[in-house]
């Protein structure tokens, strides 16, 4: 049994977003023809859903600019814009990805204490989105990865898929990154995820 994770394809992701990569909205035609595959028993879609004092914000953080690095709760964490704000248009799924009832959504990143980059666990790995539970009662046994961004949700996610023993494949054109990406696949690889273009 397969599933599909499509990870944080949200209007502040895209081009025009808070937080945009580059070239977000251009993965989204390839996405959007992956569950006419027939390859995949589920289809899960991921989504930041912020409360507008999440501590990752710059703006919550006197003195601190926008990619500063803190300590959160112990934890290294990037000071981002304020971005996928629960009910507002920067956190609603890009408007041409096709979304269907028999998908299931998972939010993510809503403790103001703690990020959450993972479809899986927030950042401290003490809290779970319920994703790996959901996947493991419905009988999935392997996972592909897309969506934005490579060097962050999609990488923790892709991550977490394979500690939580899925096999997983990560699909290399149907994600955008916002750094640099070749150390990031390197990580990928090492810890067992395989990398290749989609169907």
């Amino acid at each position: 049994m397969k599933a599909l994770i499509i990870v944080d394809v949200q209007n502040d992701f895209c081009p025009g977003g808070n937080l945009a990569a580059e070239g977000g909205d251009e993965i989204i035609k390839g996405i959007n023809k992956l569950p006419n595959t027939g390859y995949y028993d589920i289809i899960v879609l991921t989504q930041d859903w912020h409360p507008e004092n999440h501590k990752s914000f710059a703006s919550q953080w006197k003195g601190k600019n926008t990619f500063d690095i803190v300590k959160l709760n112990g934890i290294d964490q990037v000071l981002w814009p304020d971005h996928c704000i629960q009910y507002t248009n920067g956190a609603d799924f890009h408007p041409n990805l096709n979304i269907t009832e028999d998908m299931v959504i998972f939010t993510k990143g809503e403790n103001p204490e703690v990020d959450s980059y993972s479809g899986f666990y927030d950042n401290d790995h003490e809290t779970s989105t319920g994703l790996a539970e959901f996947l493991k009662e419905q009988n999935i046994t392997e996972v592909d990865v897309c969506g934005i961004a490579t060097d962050f949700c999609v990488k923790f996610t892709a991550l977490d898929a394979i500690k939580e023993g899925f096999k997983t494949t990560l699909f290399k054109d149907l994600c955008r990154g916002i750094g640099e990406l070749e150390p990031i696949y390197q990580e990928l690889v090492k810890a067992g995820v395989n990398i290749k273009k989609s169907i």
